[in-house]
Formats: C-alpha cells, sequence, structure tokens
C-alpha cells in the first residue's frame, strides 16, 4: 500500500545494552528469548516491535507499521523501554541512550548478531570490517516519510536535502569516544561519512545527489552502487536499497525516504520532539514557505555538505556563513546554525502541541546533548567522571525525561 506525503510516518530508535557498570553486554538475543521463549530477529510487541541490529548489543525499536499518530508515540516508545528494562534486570543489564557509548573499545567488544541475517553481515564484516565505532557504536533514529509517486518523490527529496545539513546541529549526542572528546560534537556522523570508503558509491558525499525521479535516482545512485558491489558480493546476497547510505536514502521498495543524520538523544520525549520539529520543517519546504520547488533544486551535494560538516563538528554554535543558504531562512551575512533553527521554529511554532513545543523550546534554548553532556562533564574526562553521566543519561530514558545538567 503506498501513502501520500506527509500522510503516515515510521519511527526507528535503537538503544546499547550495558550491564550496571557501563560495560557493553551483546545479550540481545537472550532479551529477545526472555520476551517470546526462543531465538528470533523480530519482536511483535503491538504497535511498537523490537528487532536486531549487526551487532549482539544494539535492539531497536520501532513503530510496527506506519501510523499517522505520532503525538504520542514517546509515550509508547518509553512503555516499550520500560519493559525491555524489567526483563534485562534480571541479567544485570540495562539500556543505555545516546549515539555512542562513551567508553566502548570496539576493537574488543565487538560481537555481530549469530543468528538470522548473519550471512549478511558476515559479508558485510569481510567487506569493512564492523569492528569500528561506525559500525559497532553508532545509535539513531530514523524517520520514514512516504511519497506516492514521483512529484511527491520531488518535493519531498528536494526538501530533505535542504534540512539534512543543520539536523545534526540539533541532534547532536556524541562527542566521546573512548573516554575523549573527538573534536565532533557528532562523533556518530562524523564516521558515517568514512565507514563505507572501500565502496565509496555506497553513501556517497552523504548529501544525496540531485535527483528527483525513479529512474533518475536509480541511474545515478542505484546503478553504480550494484556495479561497485559485485567484486565483492559474488553470490548478490546485498539488495541496493539495504546498500545505500546516504543521509537520507530513497527506499523505492515501500515509497519512502528514510533520513538517518539523526543522533539518539537522552528519552524517547526527546527523540520524538526532533522527529516532529524535522517533520514540520520539512512540511514547510515542501509547501514552498521558504524558497520555491525550482530553488530547492538548484542546490549541489557540495555546498550542503559543507554546511553538514560545520553542523557535525560544532552542532548548534556552528557558524554558516553561505548567504545563500541563510537566505532561504531570512538570515544574513553569518548566523549560528542555532539561529537557523530558531527562525524555522519562529515560523512553524503554531505546528506544535504544548508538550513538543515546550521541548523543542528547551533543545533551542538549553542546546544538542553532546553540548549537555560536555557541560556536565565540566571538564572532568576521567572514567568515573564519564560513566557517572552516561548512568544518569540511562536514569532519563528509563524515566522518559530530558537531561538537564
Amino acid at each position: 500500500m503506498s501513502y501520500h506525503i506527509f500522510e503516515v510516518y515510521g519511527i526507528e530508535l535503537e538503544y546499547m545494552l550495558v550491564n550496571k557498570d557501563l560495560q557493553v553486554n551483546p545479550i540481545t538475543d537472550k532479551l529477545f528469548i526472555e520476551k517470546t521463549g526462543s531465538i528470533t530477529s523480530d519482536v511483535d510487541n503491538g504497535k511498537i516491535e523490537w528487532s536486531n541490529e549487526l551487532v549482539g548489543h544494539v535492539v531497536e525499536l520501532k513503530t510496527a507499521a506506519p501510523t499517522a499518530e505520532v503525538e504520542d508515540l514517546d509515550v509508547l516508545f518509553a512503555e516499550n523501554i520500560s519493559e525491555i528494562n524489567s526483563l534485562l534486570k534480571p541479567l544485570d543489564t540495562q539500556l543505555l541512550p545516546t549515539a555512542a557509548h562513551p567508553l566502548m573499545n570496539p576493537l574488543k567488544e565487538t560481537k555481530l548478531w549469530e543468528h538470522d541475517y548473519n550471512e549478511i553481515y558476515e559479508l558485510y564484516n569481510q567487506i569493512f570490517d564492523c569492528n569500528g565505532h561506525g559500525w559497532s557504536n553508532v545509535q539513531s533514529m530514523h524517520i520514514n516519510l512516504p511519497f506516492a509517486n514521483d512529484a511527491e518523490f520531488e518535493k519531498l527529496h528536494a526538501a530533505i536535502r535542504i534540512l539534512l545539513p543543520i539536523i545534526p546541529a540539533l541532534s547532536a549526542s556524541s562527542p566521546i569516544f573512548e573516554g575523549q572528546l573527538t573534536g565532533f560534537m557528532d562523533s556518530r556522523m562524523e564516521m558515517y561519512k568514512t565507514n563505507q570508503k572501500e565502496i565509496p558509491q555506497m553513501a556517497g558525499k552523504v548529501i544525496p545527489e540531485c535527483l528527483y525521479t525513479k529512474e533518475e535516482y536509480h541511474r545515478g545512485i542505484f546503478e553504480p552502487i550494484k556495479e561497485a558491489i559485485k567484486p565483492y558480493d559474488k553470490n548478490g546476497i546485498l539488495e541496493h536499497h539495504f546498500l545505500n547510505s546516504r543521509g537520507a536514502i530513497a527506499r523505492f521498495d515501500r515509497g519512502a525516504i528514510e533520513i538517518r543524520v539523526i543522533d539518539l538523544q537522552e528519552c524517547p520525549k526527546a527523540d520524538l520532539a526532533i522527529a516532529i520539529f524535522v517533520i514540520e520543517a520539512l512540511k514547510a519546504l515542501v509547501n514552498e514557505d521558504f524558497i520555491s520547488l525550482a530553488e530547492q533544486k538548484l542546490w549541489k551535494e557540495d555546498n550542503l555538505l559543507d554546511i553538514l560538516n560545520i553542523a557535525i563538528k560544532d552542532a548548534e554554535v556552528g557558524k554558516v556563513k553561505n548567504e545563500d543558504y541563510l537566505m532561504i531562512f531570512g538570515l544574513k551575512n553569518e548566523a549560528k546554525i542555532s539561529e537557523i533553527w530558531q527562525a524555522i521554529f519562529d515560523k512553524i511554532q503554531t505546528k506544535f502541541s504544548e508538550k513538543h513545543r515546550k521541548t523543542v523550546e528547551f533543545l533551542l534554548k538549553e542546546g544538542s546533548l553532546s553540548t549537555r553532556i560536555v557541560k556536565a562533564l565540566k571538564k572532568d574526562y576521567s572514567e568515573e567522571k564519564i560513566k557517572s553521566i552516561y548512568l544518569k543519561l540511562a536514569n532519563c530514558l528509563s524515566k522518559n525525561q530530558l537531561f538537564n545538567p
């Protein structure tokens, strides 16, 4: 069944399993056994489904079907998180939020999922060596947005390309790898840019190319990916929709574009507020409230990538100097990305319920989760201090509360 643009949505959230001392614990299979009585890769839990990922220490929660009801999705996700934590408690394990574990050594602690789809994961491991941070220490939120035909795909893809570069400034939550500040507020996205460097056609420049029909997309993205993967995938195991790793990917098999540049937050309350903010901003772009569709389509990926790199490095305090981009949102000369988001919010804030509006206002005032994590550490990067902050974040997740240091 196909859906029209903004008719329904799909949300996916990924969480890491850790023990009470914050050690990675690859027992997602045991969690599923606790829930269902057998090893499975998918758990049907009503409106929210649980599933495995590439590695054994990550569980994904996602809407079981496209839904028009996003207002209280945070509550549904929070209920599932509570249930999972209850099942994990006898195993001395809990869910950890944020996009990256701050102390994990992926070379020593990565364990691939050993059950269904293992053949695919093993092939990925052979090609890319999935023991690095870019594969085994990257938790995110994905937003799936539908389109019914080429005309809707054109509008949606154009709008997403415009907004994509500044999304990490809002959502960055991964400032630390292996106990050290990385120099990037969104370390997950910095890794994302290069974790498939062996086959650069897969991720491209992260910002998707200027392609606005199914035929153009197949010719410009899918066909080069198919050719590039052939020497590595001699048995034809990997599928092109699965291989496309840009920051937003077109899924023509299900009539949707999936946005993948969003770091996981401290709780579903924050995740869903960001999701709704992004959705409402995209609606305004599709409605041509900022600039026309024709103008949106002119933007090249290199110019947008420059802005994305600023967001990845400095999050909301990153300064954009591209005057043409600033003019889209009514700004001039130079502006922090937080000012761009504030300008967008000022234009669309009446579209939010009070609950989500308050959360967005909090994010705009207090900054990204990365900013708040760094603030909470108070320049103390000892393992003990880092653990104490991230255990507080795990507590925020269990209570569906924002982190406010």
